[in-house]
């Protein structure tokens, strides 16, 4: 009877090498990427949720008129946290968006300074519609009912970054992509003119008046009150 080799069994081999690429690219963003794990993590949250209880989950950390008025920092950042909806193609969307505008903002302008931006749009955007809204309310334009609305989302500061990014194209195409970001979120305001479409619009205002966010030091340069000349070597005395 023949003998049979047994050879001991070998690992399954995982190529790395996309893995390793992918940490490579959430490392030239940080900010953009720890952002849209967070929304994964609460994406699966709401998708494990009731249904029926996930518009009362989210209207406790929306932006409304009168959580702005009672709690106005807890849900300016809880409302940053969350996407309206939260189902999975919501989640594909923004992760297509978050790669194609965030990123590069947060490369070509820095952490801090695109975190500047971002912060700038949500906050001054989500303070323009509900002002607007609270003044529709108050002149009967809106329902009373309007100060509880559900107002959550990642929108405005992606409209804000998508303005500012206008800086960092070269021309003539810049005044292209101007003209073309005008224009989609303008559109709304002819036709339907909430208060969700007058915060849009408001952050690409915000996000073009971030312009000297954009501007490069230059290069800093030691000055010295003398200046100093090359001095030969000394030879020694014969």
């Amino acid at each position: 009877m023949p003998r049979m080799l047994l050879l001991p069994p070998t690992p399954l081999s995982v190529p790395l090498a996309p893995f390793r690429a992918a940490l490579r690219l959430c490392r030239t963003a940080p900010g953009t990427y720890i952002w849209l794990g967070v929304l994964f993590l609460t994406t699966v949250v709401l998708h494990h949720m009731d249904p029926a209880l996930t518009d009362d989950f989210l209207r406790r950390r929306s932006t409304n008129i009168h959580h702005l008025s009672e709690h106005p920092v807890r849900v300016l950042v809880t409302s940053a946290l969350w996407l309206d909806g939260g189902t999975w193609r919501t989640w594909l969307l923004y992760a297509v968006l978050y790669s194609v505008f965030h990123a590069p903002a947060e490369r070509r302008l820095g952490t801090l300074r695109w975190l500047a931006v971002v912060a700038a749009a949500h906050i001054g955007a989500t303070y323009l519609g509900e002002g607007v809204l609270g003044w529709a309310i108050r002149h009967g334009i809106a329902e009373p009912e309007s100060v509880n609305t559900l107002d959550v989302g990642v929108s405005y500061a992606l409209a804000g970054v998508v303005a500012v990014l206008t800086y960092r194209i070269p021309s003539p195409w810049r005044y292209v992509y101007l003209f073309g970001v005008v224009t989609f979120y303008a559109l709304p305001l002819v036709n339907g003119r909430t208060f969700t479409d007058i915060g849009h619009f408001s952050a690409v205002l915000i996000g073009l008046a971030c312009y000297p966010l954009t501007r490069n030091p230059g290069p800093r340069r030691l000055r010295t009150s003398r200046t100093r000349r090359a001095v030969p070597p000394r030879t020694p005395a014969p």
